[in-house]
């Protein structure tokens, strides 16, 4: 989930702190477990047999996918690359506390500016990072010259975020997250106007073949865990803050009412909370 302000491009369409931000990215490796499962397993098995020993996590974030990358391909290096230090401190923290530092090497860059110096790379793993990019073919450019043949490139992307509530929520007034997604939807058209990109055809314009997709559903009913119930707030929250001015002040008062902790109409007090949405993995071969 969310790339992430400005890291690597990343969620620059959000207030926060990196800190948030890094909390809000913990959540969503814990509470989608299940999709990170599935769609780093069908990069595992794309990659087969075949040797993997150098493997880039770009935009990186708090390090879900770095760390799961590095468990997964045993004896490989991963490289976590953000534009954020205190995402890299982060990761480089989980990294030493489960034994994994010596295969986990972290660069701090702004994509957008400068391709940082990498040996040829076996697997690039991009989640939820390229729309955020100001140059994404470039991006993709670069990562095709430094990918080795039969290497591989994965980007991780969906084209709206998650939703939260059903439609009959707002207090009165049906369809409120309807109405803020649709607030923040506007606002994404200006701030990230590659949010929704078809990166099938981008990857075969970078050079890679062999271009297929795959569509995780994400369905959680009435998920009751601390985690599921902060992960929610954490994206309301954003939500929130990302389209505040296009929001009339009844349904700013309505999500304040939810994200309110103390109150009667918290979040945590909502049997109908759900958790739903898609996300999309693109993989694409270097001939």
């Amino acid at each position: 989930m969310p790339q992430h302000h400005d890291t690597s491009h990343r969620h620059a369409h959000h207030e926060g702190t990196d800190a948030d931000l890094a909390d809000l990215l913990d959540l969503d490796g814990e509470v989608l477990h299940a999709y990170w499962t599935g769609a780093l397993g069908w990069v595992q098995s794309a990659v087969a047999d075949r040797r993997c020993e150098r493997i880039l996590d770009l935009g990186a974030g708090s390090g879900t996918g770095t760390i799961a990358l590095a468990r997964r391909f045993a004896g490989a290096e991963v490289i976590a690359v953000d534009n954020s230090e205190d995402m890299l401190s982060r990761i480089q923290a989980k990294a030493l506390d489960l034994g994994l530092a010596s295969r986990i090497r972290t660069i701090h860059t702004d994509l957008d500016e400068a391709w940082p110096i990498l040996d040829t790379l076996d697997v690039t793993w991009a989640s939820m990072s390229m729309h955020h990019m100001a140059e994404p073919d470039q991006v993709l450019g670069n990562v095709f010259a430094a990918t080795r043949p039969d290497g591989l490139v994965a980007v991780a992307e969906f084209d709206e975020p998650l939703r939260f509530l059903p439609d009959d929520v707002g207090f009165g007034r049906p369809g409120l997250e309807a109405r803020c997604l649709d607030a923040l939807g506007k606002e994404h058209a200006h701030s990230v106007p590659e949010l929704g990109s078809d990166w099938s055809p981008r990857l075969s314009a970078a050079g890679f073949s062999e271009v297929v997709e795959r569509v995780f559903s994400i369905e959680l009913n009435a998920p009751r865990s601390p985690a599921a119930i902060n992960y929610a707030r954490g994206w309301l929250r954003r939500l929130r803050s990302g389209a505040a001015h296009r929001l009339d002040p009844d349904d700013q008062q309505a999500l304040d009412r939810l994200l309110d902790a103390g109150g009667l109409d918290a979040l945590q007090h909502r049997r109908e909370l759900q958790v739903r949405g898609t996300r999309t993995v693109t993989l694409g071969r270097r001939p």
